[in-house]
């Protein structure tokens, strides 16, 4: 039996890409789709063989739906939480800027509903590899520097996977780094935004999807890992992972490391 989907966001960049993938993935069926900026109609499926409802309202487009995957921000990633998780559909969360009360709020809502929430800061798996390669090797090493860099429309800064892979060090060395200051800046933050001790550095230009890059140093050497996604298609293999997974999974699930097995 195929698991029904509504896309929320649909008319983003990452929700028309989620909506291709769902088309196209046996097992999958799309029923539904939701956008801020959408009237109330119908929108053709990406293969041109049939349509489905959509709506500036997820409300409106929700019935029957399996799961809804969510790429917006904040604000509508709380908004499906309120609206899905009430009427028993399991829920997928992509969006940027979530806070540490919508992940409270998503985990009362999961529990009491008893369905399932999968929250990512990226569904790339390389990306969520480089978050558990960071974690195994910061105890290593006493100097890091993270540099991110996205499309020009990325509304945080740094990135939510960027903070993710700090954080991922910061369990491996929870003691902190050692953070050099130079004894002149020319130009304030020039040695970036310090998170205990790790430099963040975060760039913004078109031509650019995802891009993590971690140094990790000490006397002599240094580790560097880096991820690059160069389009939108590397989040989908997690996407649909996570589909198939939350139907399964009861509750609040935070990171695509959890169903990965890492």
């Amino acid at each position: 039996m195929a698991i029904n989907v509504v896309v929320h966001g649909v008319m983003g960049k990452m929700g028309q890409q989620v909506l291709e993938t769902v088309t196209h993935t046996l097992g999958m069926q799309p029923v539904g789709a939701a956008d801020i900026a959408a009237s109330q109609g119908t929108i053709g499926l990406p293969d041109g063989l049939g349509e489905i409802p959509i709506s500036g309202s997820l409300a409106d487009v929700v019935e029957g739906a399996d799961v809804v995957v969510d790429f917006t921000g904040a604000e509508g990633a709380l908004s499906v939480l309120r609206t899905a998780a009430p009427r028993g559909v399991n829920i997928v969360i992509g969006s940027t800027g979530i806070t540490d009360a919508i992940y409270q709020e998503a985990e009362s809502l999961a529990n009491e509903h008893e369905v399932g929430v999968i929250i990512a800061p990226n569904f790339a798996m390389g990306a969520v590899l480089m978050i558990a390669l960071a974690r195994q090797a910061s105890r290593f090493f006493d100097y890091a520097d993270l540099t991110e860099m996205h499309h020009e429309a990325k509304i945080d800064s740094p990135s939510g996977t960027a903070l993710a892979i700090a954080n991922a060090a910061l369990e491996g060395k929870p003691e902190g780094f050692i953070a050099p200051q130079s004894e002149k800046e020319l130009i304030d933050g020039a040695r970036g935004a310090a998170h205990q001790g790790i430099s963040v550095h975060s760039a913004r230009m078109p031509g650019r999807v995802a891009h993590h890059e971690l140094v990790f140093g000490a006397l002599g050497q240094t580790l560097t890992i880096r991820h690059d996604s160069v389009n939108r298609e590397s989040f989908m293999p997690g996407v649909t992972l996570a589909i198939n997974e939350v139907v399964n999974r009861k509750g609040l699930t935070v990171g695509l490391d959890k169903i990965m097995g890492l």
